[in-house]
């Protein structure tokens, strides 16, 4: 077989693939790069909380120029959204998940989802994100229960809540719901060492593409995340959520219960 046959016939899925764990393997190192230059200088580390009153609920979204503001602005005032995320079981047995995913609300959401069994079919939510850690937790958790997972009109999901959103079975994304994301950062307030912010930078970015893409979301949608600066949004549209597998038409929970 000549050496062109043998190019021709490599899965374009394999080529993208390694194209993309490239990508990965450089943000780290330049994640790395930025740390270590701030651990050494007189200003925080980069990041964005909603819980702090001083920043917005919303990063501006990534533009060229002036920042620009979300593409829906999401009903839910700014202190609903600033609270420690909270649950509540809604009719036809929709749980709603609301507020900041702050350190401790997978367990919250384990134990609310133990103690509701049964009952619980569509995970609705509306965060402006959080915590890394505990959102790939309730994500898992989602996917194990065999959930969907919904965000609704004028809903907010941005930050690490997509993460928790690709754990749906069916994932739904109502008209005007405000979905975004941006690069995992440290939000601590120490500041690591160069070696402790290369094996963070590693860890973090590694396991959140191996969670999406066990959970049959595209690389698209991670390749956005990781060149949008943690102050900004990569805002996504009904068409690029359709692009990247966020969203999916898979039969409801309810019918594959049956």
């Amino acid at each position: 077989m000549r050496i062109g046959e043998a190019i021709r016939r490599i899965d374009d899925g394999a080529i993208m693939k390694g194209a993309f764990y490239l990508l990965l393997c450089a943000s780290a190192v330049f994640m790395v790069v930025d740390i270590r230059e701030m651990a050494t200088s007189e200003t925080e580390l980069p990041g964005f909380d909603p819980m702090h009153e001083d920043q917005p609920v919303l990063p501006p979204a990534l533009t060229d120029g002036v920042p620009a503001a979300p593409p829906v602005q999401p009903s839910s005032p700014s202190e609903v959204l600033r609270q420690p995320m909270v649950f509540d079981l809604k009719p036809g047995g929709v749980l709603l998940a609301e507020g900041t995913i702050d350190l401790g609300a997978a367990g919250r959401f384990a134990e609310e989802i133990e103690a509701r069994g049964e009952y619980v079919k569509v995970v609705a939510l509306n965060s402006p994100g959080g915590s890394v850690d505990d959102a790939l937790a309730m994500s898992k958790l989602i996917r194990d229960k065999k959930l969907d997972t919904r965000v609704e009109t004028r809903a907010l999901c941005a930050s690490s809540c997509p993460i928790v959103f690709a754990g749906g079975v069916a994932r739904t994304a109502e008209k005007d719901a405000v979905i975004g994301v941006h690069q995992v950062f440290n939000g601590s307030k120490n500041r690591p060492s160069a070696e402790q912010a290369m094996s963070s930078a590693q860890s973090s970015t590694a396991r959140v593409a191996r969670h999406l893409d066990a959970m049959g979301i595209g690389a698209g949608l991670w390749i956005n995340a990781l060149e949008t600066p943690p102050d900004r949004l990569y805002y996504l549209t009904p068409k690029k959520m359709s692009e990247f597998k966020l969203t999916t038409t898979a039969v409801p929970t309810a019918a594959k219960k049956s």
